[in-house]
């Protein structure tokens, strides 16, 4: 969990980049910004600069990555060659004795396979923290859907965090640009999905399709979803609950609403790329989580949108840190 510091009074004064400097010497400027600019690190609550002069009696909120942050005099390994120089701490939305919750970036898969050299399972020694196990993966998100992602710091972590999946004690919510706008502002989809084989070099670019569910292969999908907001006809800003946990399910079901994810070329075609300022990249983000905590009580996490999908967001008016249950259920009259 984040802790808060307060300002002595011999400090008063300096930037709060120097206050850094001095009591976390092994956090570059480079993070130090990024932690900044993320809103991970603020002053008396409020967003701050690293140019900020502080005062004595402010609070500075020091983010549970930067507890944790190796000894000044001890030596830093090198990162592994296929890592690229990923940092899985700057990823890290919140820490405690038994989750870790990453902010997964797109682009980078969640594990390894055929060609795929860099991955968040290849890179979780960097999350040991003094530890002698290694995390583990919770579950997955696909190679180009950003945010929350479950690291497990524990064995019996692991097995708790798993069973509350299984049991579907726990609530994700994932937030897509789509094209088009789907003609109910909420629903659910209940579409079984089958693999298609076959696609790609030796069939490893893995494919869904909606399918009958008592066909061969078949699984029961379902996604609820939530229009929050839209672009004339061009664009809607849908919310995605998995009821269920298939393979690619919200990028399947979303398209066969006719309302394809803007950047989904395997299962949008053409139609889906971006327009003007837009990236043609995916517009898939897993927002937030609502899970049973492994020691008691609820974890509960939310992710900011990816650099991509934040311009995305700005360029269309949509309010990117939107906050409301859009699942809520309504009370009956």
């Amino acid at each position: 969990m984040s802790t808060l510091a307060e300002i002595a009074q011999d400090e008063g004064g300096i930037r709060l980049d120097r206050w850094f400097q001095r009591h976390y010497p092994a956090l570059t400027h480079g993070r130090l910004e990024k932690l900044l600019r993320t809103g991970q690190v603020r002053l008396d609550g409020k967003r701050a600069k690293a140019s900020d002069r502080v005062e004595a009696g402010q609070s500075v909120r020091i983010p549970p990555q930067l507890e944790h942050l190796p000894d000044e005099t001890e030596k830093p390994k090198p990162a592994a060659k296929t890592t690229g120089g990923i940092q899985l701490h700057d990823y890290i939305l919140h820490m405690d004795n038994a989750v870790i919750v990453l902010n997964k970036p797109p682009g980078l898969a969640t594990q390894g396979g055929t060609g795929q050299v860099q991955h968040i399972d290849g890179l979780l020694d960097q999350l040991c923290f003094g530890k002698k196990q290694r995390p583990r993966l919770v579950h997955r998100l696909d190679r180009d859907t950003s945010g929350v992602l479950l690291i497990a710091r524990t064995v019996p972590a692991a097995t708790a965090l798993g069973e509350a999946l299984k049991k579907r004690d726990a609530s994700k919510v994932y937030w897509a640009l789509t094209k088009g706008v789907p003609d109910k502002s909420r629903g659910t989809i209940k579409l079984a999905l089958a693999k298609e084989g076959g696609h790609g070099p030796r069939g490893r670019d893995e494919r869904m399709t909606a399918s009958d569910k008592d066909a061969e292969g078949a699984k029961h999908a379902v996604t609820d979803y939530a229009v929050i907001d839209h672009a004339g006809t061009e664009f809607a800003w849908v919310a995605a609950k998995p009821v269920t946990g298939r393979t690619h399910q919200i990028r399947v079901h979303l398209a066969e609403l006719g309302t394809p994810i803007i950047g989904d070329f395997k299962y949008g075609g053409a139609d889906v790329r971006g327009k003007g300022e837009i990236a043609d990249k995916l517009h898939l983000h897993a927002r937030s989580i609502d899970i049973a905590h492994p020691d008691g009580g609820r974890l509960q996490v939310t992710a900011p949108l990816p650099p991509h999908m934040l311009k995305s967001w700005s360029l269309l008016g949509f309010n990117p840190n939107d906050t409301a249950n859009h699942f809520a259920q309504k009370k009956k009259k």
